[in-house]
């Protein structure tokens, strides 16, 4: 699966203030920490707190690039600081994220296209988020529509069927796995799916335990990323074990061990 870390994010404290203070240290060790434990992208996220977004991206982006080239997730819902972030992180970098409705697909796909990026799309459009698998599949299917106009492979889609609390949107877990099934019939070649893992347990007890359970649950349904804390190991083993029992990737003895050196 492909791991999107998600800890470089303004809505964290110590994030926040690494930013403010212009501080590297506290955001290139998230980077190699994640990078250690099994990312394969990691997420770039300013927070709502930054007074001056668009320099506070790039100043984000510089110092992670300063300690990797592994592909960066720029997450903004600012077309201008989106802009800035693809220019500095490079190729393969990752939308992070458009909803459906198509005056943001007009703005975001075209972007993917200019800066040989991928773009995830939220099944929400003016009306929200639709309340079973049937709705979430209708955007999904528009959005494949829209890639095609703009010249957007649908490989480079990543649909977000949008998970909900559990604990306040019980049902939305079923509707989102038959969401993720349903998106593999939509083109050939299918777009690839992602979830934001973390908001299914947003105000449970027990989170790390929904979090990890509801991955596995995913994964068999064909989910293919994710944007989750990487540093949660029990979460991170729970993956890689689902990843060689659906025949994925290639047992050995010390699998796990395998998996993270592979990153």
């Amino acid at each position: 699966m492909y791991a999107i870390g998600e800890r470089i994010n303004g809505m964290f404290k110590s994030v926040a203030a690494a930013i403010r203070d212009h501080n590297p240290e506290p955001i290139q060790q998230l980077a190699r920490d994640q990078l250690a434990a099994g990312a394969s992208a990691l997420d770039i996220n300013v927070g709502p707190a930054a007074a001056d977004p668009v320099a506070a991206m790039e100043w984000l982006v510089r110092t992670v690039r300063e300690v990797t080239e592994q592909p960066l997730a720029i997450d903004t819902t600012k077309p201008d600081v989106m802009r800035r972030g693809l220019e500095l992180a490079g190729p393969e970098s990752i939308i992070n994220s458009t909803k459906g409705q198509q005056e943001q697909l007009d703005i975001f796909l075209p972007m993917a296209v200019e800066h040989s990026a991928s773009v995830i799309v939220l099944t929400i459009d003016e009306n929200g988020i639709p309340r079973d698998a049937n709705g979430r599949s209708e955007i999904a299917l528009r959005a494949v529509a829209s890639a095609m106009e703009h010249g957007l492979d649908p490989e480079r889609l990543m649909v977000d069927a949008v998970i909900l609390p559990t604990n306040v949107a019980q049902p939305t877990g079923g509707h989102v796995l038959e969401t993720i099934r349903n998106v593999k019939l939509l083109s050939d070649p299918a777009p690839k799916t992602v979830l934001g893992l973390s908001n299914v347990s947003q105000g449970t007890t027990q989170r790390p335990l929904i979090n990890r359970t509801y991955l596995v649950m995913a994964l068999a349904a064909g989910l293919d990323a994710a944007i989750l804390d990487v540093l949660d190991s029990e979460m991170m083993n729970a993956m890689i074990a689902a990843e060689i029992l659906l025949n994925r990737v290639v047992y050995a003895d010390d699998f796990l061990r395998a998996y993270r050196a592979s990153r």
